[in-house]
């Protein structure tokens, strides 16, 4: 006779249940329904504020735009082939060519844009900040040195940084095939400047914080400064760094819709300018969705790095919060 164990269902359970799941759907109605009320009260020269329906709304509205955009992207190709395969019958030695795709950018295109954008920044930075802040917190005097520099730039905002980046990217990036666009390296190296300083911060703090008697042990065992570095530094050091890489993936994001506006450059940033400078009836509730968006994004990407610590570090009981 095969015996099967059930699990009982117990009271922290339940209690864990209730504090993961309920109170967080009692807190979203909450907050769906002030929204509503008080959307209610706010009239503006273009209308009423927008509510969770109205927004939700305009989502369906955007999506709807870009499914009929990539239709019209379908049909543009297949009438240059179609008008090249004709000529081809005719003519089989005649040049023919397909031009690319110049249509709107729809809300996701937009979306796509930005992440790419913000992950050229954030792995430039990353590249710089972490060997620096290896390096500097290995080393006492240097760490003295570099900070007040750190510290000085540390609070530049991006609005300054922008234009003296346009200038750089304008004067020194000149070629007659471009690889990238301007608008695109200049959003990256702005986001660049402005989300390196906590994650080089961090891993200074971090690889200064390991274990002496560890680091006495390399110099006992005549480990180079290579091996110090990955076998006795970095492991200790990572939670440290990832906690400045998260920091700075999140600046790095909010930084980034604040110079897409700005310098109207192609993201997220931009269709939030043009919806409002468009001034139509739902440019509000189109403005919401992307602020929505915009959250959500970043709440994913912080999710993301979060997920990568537990997976790269060695302490696996790291959890998700």
């Amino acid at each position: 006779m095969l015996l099967t164990k059930t699990k009982t269902f117990t009271q922290e359970d339940y209690s864990a249940f209730v504090r993961s799941a309920v109170f967080p759907m009692i807190a979203l109605l909450l907050f769906l329904g002030l929204w509503s009320v008080s959307a209610q009260q706010v009239k503006t020269s273009l209308g009423q504020l927008p509510g969770p329906v109205a927004v939700f709304e305009q989502a369906g509205n955007l999506v709807d735009e870009h499914f009929a955009e990539r239709d019209k992207e379908v049909a543009f190709y297949e009438r240059q082939e179609k008008r090249n395969a004709a000529r081809l019958e005719k003519n089989p030695d005649a040049e023919v060519k397909i031009r690319p795709y110049t249509g709107k950018p729809t809300f996701f295109d937009q979306i796509l844009t930005s992440l790419v954008t913000v992950f050229t920044g954030f792995i430039l930075a990353s590249l710089i900040a972490v060997p620096i802040g290896i390096i500097t917190g290995l080393s006492t005097n240097l760490y003295k040195s570099i900070n007040p520099i750190v510290q000085l730039l540390k609070p530049v905002s991006p609005l300054a940084w922008l234009p003296i980046v346009t200038m750089v990217v304008s004067a020194v990036y000149v070629s007659d095939d471009p690889m990238f666009d301007k608008s695109y390296l200049t959003s990256a190296f702005t986001v660049m400047l402005c989300c390196m300083w906590p994650t080089l911060i961090n891993t200074a703090v971090g690889v200064s914080s390991v274990d002496k008697d560890l680091v006495n042990v390399g110099k006992v065992l005549r480990l180079s400064w290579f091996t110090t570095v990955f076998k006795i530094a970095l492991p200790s050091a990572i939670p440290m760094i990832f906690t400045g890489l998260r920091l700075s993936l999140s600046i790095g994001w909010m930084v980034l819709i604040a110079a897409e506006m700005l310098a109207q450059n192609p993201g997220l940033g931009k269709f939030v300018w043009d919806e409002f400078q468009n001034g139509s009836s739902n440019s509000l509730g189109r403005i919401m969705v992307a602020v929505l968006a915009i959250g959500f994004v970043g709440f994913l990407l912080d999710r993301g790095m979060l997920a990568l610590q537990r997976y790269v570090s060695w302490d696996k009981s790291a959890v998700l919060r």
